[in-house]
């Protein structure tokens, strides 16, 4: 354990004197989001230290806030902040009214810290615009300000385990895009709302006093009597002639409001695409109808937060559906540095990249500054919303089966990149949200070879500092040294996926070790280790389930994964021929099966695991 703590410790003595290196220019961004960050800085205690590495206000580079921690932008060109996410940060302190400030936001994720106090009750005036709201694991206190209602394009509600009382509003009923809600383990008393779409009994669960719909029915009402029925009907009858007046004046302004929500800049980048819309998509799949930047734009509502399912370092994507009716995903470049020669050419080697565990780039379009990926829809989304979803009991759903032939998948994707690839690929940026699950849940490995569209040193750090993939949870502790990709930072990588799929522990979060234990999931695992305890990582839903010498084995072969010395790490090539081995009886891959091993060990691996070659 001292050991790994040591590497930590180089990991953020390396960080804070780049950060150093790179910080001599101010902050560029604007105005009102600059002071957005600077308020919820300043509102809140951060003990742990997660925004004092990377929040730094005197930094004036071109999209330096874009780069801050839990802080996703639109692009760093516009520096507007798209997504606040300080999830499990131990963050203390109340709701940040300056948030007000970061006008283009959609999404705040708030969650696992130690907030508390009430929201405020005017709170759709600091989060107009954002479609998902995550406040659970605080202690929130009070009513559940009925004002909410006010925010109609929220699609994700999450509020549960914390201490609010009183009742739901009923409003909520209103919210007609809501999917996902979830007010678990409050003091919440009374019926609950009726939703557009259905909501499970688990999202109410631990409440003193709920009642109506999926729970037990209500307390029949005291009759009322005619006079107020009478009263009431009259009433009626008047505002709905005063509806009926207002209904036109509404109609006429929906389509302006609609515009202003999809892209609060008032779609500032797409209106840029004037002119540029027809130009080509440049297809590497025959199987694939021809197509124009035009079509892409229609098939995402030009390119709206509606159609946006994800968000990360390497860029925004958005689910496209053709006129057709097939469903592509396209993914909106963030940042490349590349000239557009280069950038031709790197796509060329990247669309003539085929295998059955990698995402395939179906084509790409160029239009004046702009880069648009286009994909494979994947209809399971990513591994990591499967091992950690907001609601946990969904986790059951990946049973042990799945979670290996995923894990096979995946391994022999990222060996195929490493050893039959000349020269061979690098992924990078490996985790749990970058591996992709089909209809069958195949894994797909996406984002890869794109880090070579970055700028080197940037596109590292940023991972490093603020990557979508979580601060040092998945970085290969030799990273902060070195600054350099390797096949062995991959595997580290990939060891830590590996280690979520066996735990079901989040990389940097771990919810099953003391409360004292302030590490990552791998230091922990390193914890258990030295005390002979690993088998008490085990995900306690896969074990007695007649797979324990599976689950052994496995956890093993992520723990050589995660060694902090590379080379007592296993080559790709070892790693899936590992896996394979426990999941022979599951047949998930042929028999007959070879794959070539460009490198040999040094980890002094038994040569009987290594496959012949042809």
């Amino acid at each position: 354990m001292a050991h790994t703590r040591k590497h930590t410790a180089s990991v953020v003595f390396g960080l804070r004197c780049l950060l150093i290196l790179l910080s001599s220019h101010g902050i560029y961004g604007t105005a009102t989001d600059i002071l957005c960050l600077k308020r919820i800085y300043n509102s809140f205690k951060d003990p742990n230290g997660y925004l004092n590495v990377t929040w730094n206000f005197n930094n004036k580079t071109e999209g330096a806030i874009c780069r801050f921690n839990g802080i996703e932008c639109w692009h760093p060109d516009e520096s507007r902040v798209l997504n606040i996410k300080l999830a499990d940060m131990g963050l203390e302190g109340q709701f940040p009214l300056g948030i007000e400030n970061c006008t283009s936001l959609t999404g705040l994720d708030l969650s696992g810290n130690n907030l508390n106090g009430s929201l405020p009750t005017n709170i759709s005036k600091y989060i107009e615009f954002v479609t998902e709201l995550d406040l659970s694991n605080n202690d929130f206190s009070g009513p559940i300000p009925e004002n909410l209602a006010n925010c109609s394009y929220l699609n994700g509600l999450h509020l549960d385990h914390n201490q609010f009382s009183g009742q739901i509003p009923l409003e909520f009923g209103t919210l007609s895009r809501i999917n996902s809600f979830s007010v678990a383990n409050n003091n919440l008393t009374g019926p609950v709302p009726k939703f557009r779409f259905s909501i499970s009994k688990d999202s109410y669960a631990n409440n003193p006093g709920l009642c109506g719909e999926v729970l037990s029915s209500c307390p029949s009402q005291s009759k009322i009597h005619p006079g107020v029925i009478a009263g009431g009907a009259a009433g009626g009858l008047t505002l709905i002639i005063i509806l009926t007046g207002i209904a036109f004046f509404y109609i006429s302004k929906m389509k302006i409001i609609r515009r202003k929500v999809l892209d609060p800049e008032g779609n500032r980048w797409a209106k840029s695409m004037k002119g540029t819309k027809a130009v080509k998509v440049s297809m590497f799949e025959k199987t694939v109808s021809k197509m124009s930047l035009e079509d892409l734009m229609k098939a995402t509502n030009s390119f709206s937060n509606y159609n946006m399912i994800g968000s990360g370092r390497m860029g925004a994507m958005y689910k496209a559906t053709m006129s057709d009716g097939t469903i592509l995903t396209v993914k909106r470049l963030q940042d490349s540095q590349r000239t557009e020669k280069e950038f031709m050419s790197e796509m060329n080697t990247l669309g003539s990249v085929k295998h059955q565990n990698l995402v395939p780039l179906l084509g790409y379009c160029v239009a004046k500054k702009e880069r648009f990926l286009v994909y494979k829809y994947m209809a399971n989304g990513n591994l990591f919303n499967w091992l950690h979803p907001s609601d946990p009991e969904e986790a059951k759903s990946l049973e042990w089966p799945v979670r290996l032939k995923i894990a096979i998948g995946a391994a022999k994707g990222l060996a195929w990149m490493h050893h039959n690839c000349n020269p061979r690929i690098l992924h990078r940026n490996i985790s749990s949200k970058c591996i992709l699950l089909d209809e069958e849940f195949d894994p797909r490995l996406s984002d890869f070879g794109l880090a070579r569209l970055m700028n080197p040193i940037d596109t590292h750090l940023s991972t490093f500092v603020n990557g979508e993939f979580g601060d040092f949870g998945y970085v290969a502790p030799e990273y902060a040294r070195t600054l350099v990709a390797t096949p062995k930072g991959d595997v580290f990588s990939f060891g830590t996926v590996l280690l979520e799929l066996i735990t079901g522990e989040k990389p940097t979060k771990v919810s099953n070790a003391p409360e004292t234990f302030k590490g990552s999931l791998v230091e922990w695992i390193a914890l258990l280790s030295e005390n002979n305890d690993l088998h008490s990582a085990i995900d306690k839903s896969l074990l007695d389930k007649g797979v324990d010498n599976e689950l052994s084995q496995f956890l093993k072969v992520a723990c050589n994964c995660v060694s902090p010395t590379p080379k007592e790490r296993p080559t790709m090539f070892e790693v899936y021929q590992l896996l394979r081995a426990i999941g022979e009886n599951y047949h998930f891959t042929a028999e007959d099966e070879i794959m070539i091993a460009t490198e040999t060990s040094d980890a002094g691996f038994p040569s009987e695991l290594i496959v012949a070659q042809e």
